[in-house]
């Protein structure tokens, strides 16, 4: 169980304008105090930890020896709760005092607007069969890259260029007929097929039709790939590496103004 006499965060002495001392007593300024406990949104911060351990309030007022109307009021914000609470509160789910009063993680969210995106052809070739958008290039340190691709009726005479690269990929196919090929045999794939397949061996598309095909397609990289059989499944997603394919390589953050390298 995490301790709660670890010193308080820096950001706390904010609060000392809302505090004076006398007579040996500590008078607490109700509005300041109020604004502070608000801003770092402690009721909601105790209201997720006891949700996420399917606690009720009078279960936590049992732990704590706070009863449940009170425990309830301070999660609304209706209550301001002294050091000596949160302590006992922050034993209970073994966090430290310092939990209430740290900065709440960013969690990862982009939006990437259909107009902000660029399109780039496939390079390597004088004449590109495909074209893609990075639909992940504003992610930094991503897990995986998703891709929009539109790949262009063959022409006679014009063979599709195959590519390998390490990891994994999926392709789902929104419209169009595309033939994949992967090591000695060819897919057809039609709209609304979804393909996933080891990117390691040489693979190819070829648009089949008069009409252009497109397709989301979604490479990661796994660096435990090549362990033996009896280890973890290629699914998983705990590498921090991402997949570069040789056909479909990543867009960075500055995506306007450089474009990645394709074969």
């Amino acid at each position: 169980m995490a301790s709660s006499t670890a010193p308080l965060p820096a950001d706390l002495s904010s609060l000392e304008d809302g505090l004076s001392a006398e007579s040996g007593k500590v008078q607490v300024d109700g509005t300041a105090a109020e604004s502070f406990i608000a801003e770092k949104r402690i009721g909601e911060r105790i209201k997720h930890l006891r949700l996420k351990k399917s606690m009720g309030l009078v279960e936590l007022g049992r732990h704590t020896g706070l009863s449940a109307s009170f425990l309830s009021q301070l999660e609304t914000g209706r209550v301001v709760p002294t050091l000596r609470n949160l302590a006992r509160i922050a034993m209970v789910f073994s966090k430290d005092l310092s939990y209430f009063f740290d900065p709440e993680p960013r969690t990862l969210f982009r939006v990437h607007r259909r107009t902000e995106r660029v399109r780039l052809p496939q390079t390597g070739v004088d004449d590109p069969t495909y074209f893609f958008e990075s639909l992940g290039y504003q992610v930094p340190d991503r897990q995986l890259d998703p891709y929009f691709a539109e790949f262009l009726p063959g022409k006679e005479g014009r063979m599709p260029r195959s590519h390998q690269h390490e990891g994994c990929e999926f392709l789902y196919l929104l419209s169009g007929t595309l033939d994949v090929r992967h090591g000695g045999t060819t897919h057809r794939i039609e709209p609304g097929d979804a393909i996933y397949f080891d990117a390691n061996t040489i693979h190819s598309y070829a648009c089949v039709g008069k009409i252009p095909a497109t397709a989301v397609i979604v490479t990661l990289q796994h660096p435990l790939l090549a362990q033996a059989a009896n280890g973890p499944r290629m699914g998983s997603m705990n590498g921090r590496s991402r997949a570069v394919p040789a056909a479909i390589l990543p867009v960075s953050a500055s995506a306007k103004k450089s474009s990645p390298q394709m074969q």
